[in-house]
């Protein structure tokens, strides 16, 4: 087998962890393909890290089960496959880790050691890691631990971002934001054409565990009436108080003739929810399952009793959650671009540059730039930043220009008074 001069790898492992997102088989082929153009084996880990933290010397890891040699075959023409062909789990073997103090600490680091064990046994000289914020963590926490342990040899590692939610610092768009904010809009649209056709509000709750902009695009792009998200309200969410004003717009637009509309709301203000409605509930890692508490349907039921208090008429707004089903939605052109390059940016920054501890980013027009990892987590609690948006930027007023603003409704109500 062939080794490269500069670095020495000769085994590359790669994983994908957390939620799925479209065009992730972009990124992955495109990794692969261009490590075995130079000779470097490819180890596929299925699953992301949970087959590597249950590892033992009495439970080692299968081929077939948990990792399989890529083959030129495997990766090829599988760009727009809408399943990944790693599979992937939320398997968060750092989660114990929460400082750098806790890197020295057996007990909390027996995962991550579990991983460097799993490591050793198929020979891997680096790491693509392809995930969220959890996942840049685990990087962090693997690429710290070399230092923080005497004896483990040296494996690289880079990190390549993926979100549908586009809250990653460091880089401007993750792949499968548009395909999922299209898949979105698509459905706002629809129910868009239902709304006009029966007369009725819907409020849809849109996939966004921290930041609204899935929300706002998917928005902009399917013509929402109003879009709501966590960047738009400082504190808690009282979803009493924006029921009301929601009535308010209905009114307005009752005066221009419109009985109808959409409001997007982030699953994220579920989170902003009154301690008794907020969710308690939590997944096998320790996540809060936001789509429990149904923020959406919270609010649409807030409406309905505004609405008759305001009017004296009963009705009914219609609630749906737009979540799962955008992560596995076709890809688009754009983020199998955007996939493609970052996978062949993670063969450059191992490869060609030499780099480890850097995040695979992209700026202009899709050039490759590497951020190193100290830049985009917090050194003293060791935890990824969130990006909200910005609301002074132009993307935010942007969607505040589109909203249905009832340019005709003060003269109608007039009229009508």
């Amino acid at each position: 087998m062939q080794v490269t001069a500069t670095t020495g790898i000769k085994r590359v492992g790669m994983l994908f962890s957390g939620g799925p997102a479209p065009a992730a088989n972009a990124v992955i082929s495109a990794a692969a393909l261009s490590f075995m153009n130079s000779g470097v084996e490819v180890i596929g880990l299925y699953d992301g890290y949970e087959g590597l933290e249950r590892f033992t010397p009495d439970n080692p890891l299968v081929e077939g089960r948990e990792f399989i040699r890529l083959t030129r075959d495997d990766v090829s023409a599988i760009r727009n496959r809408k399943d990944i062909i790693l599979r992937t789990s939320r398997a968060n073997p750092g989660k114990p880790v929460g400082s750098p103090s806790d890197l020295t600490d057996e007990t909390r680091t027996a995962k991550l050691r579990r991983v460097y064990a799993a490591f050793e046994q198929i020979g891997i000289d680096a790491l693509v890691s392809i995930g969220g914020d959890d996942t840049l963590k685990t990087a962090n926490y693997l690429l710290k631990l070399q230092d923080a342990v005497p004896g483990l040899r040296p494996v690289r590692i880079v990190h390549l971002p993926k979100t549908i939610d586009n809250d990653y610092y460091g880089i401007d768009w993750t792949f499968g934001f548009f395909s999922a904010a299209h898949f979105a809009a698509a459905e706002i649209r629809n129910l868009g054409a239902d709304a006009r056709s029966t007369q009725v509000w819907y409020v849809l709750e849109i996939m966004g565990r921290k930041a609204g902009w899935l929300t706002y695009a998917a928005g902009i792009a399917g013509e929402a009436t109003r879009m709501l998200s966590v960047e738009d309200y400082e504190g808690e969410f009282d979803a009493t108080a924006v029921g009301a004003e929601i009535v308010d717009l209905m009114v307005k637009r009752e005066c221009d003739g419109r009985r109808y509309g959409i409001v997007c709301i982030a699953e994220g203000l579920a989170d902003r929810l009154p301690a008794t409605l907020r969710p308690q509930s939590v997944d096998d890692h320790g996540n809060l399952k936001l789509g429990d508490a149904q923020v959406g349907r919270v609010l649409a039921k807030e409406i309905e009793r505004a609405y008759e208090a305001r009017t004296g008429v009963a009705i009914k707004v219609r609630h749906k959650q737009i979540g799962y089903e955008a992560r596995c939605a076709e890809p688009s052109a754009f983020d199998v671009l955007l996939g493609t390059q970052l996978g062949v940016g993670a063969y450059r920054a191992l490869i060609v540059e030499g780099l480890s501890g850097v995040m695979v980013s992209v700026k202009d027009q899709l050039s490759l730039c590497y951020v190193p990892f100290e830049d985009l987590i917090d050194p003293a609690t060791m935890k990824t930043r969130v990006r909200f948006i910005d609301r002074e930027s132009d993307f935010y007023r942007l969607a505040r220009a589109l909203e249905y603003q009832g340019i005709l409704s003060d003269s109608a109500c007039e009229e009508q008074s």
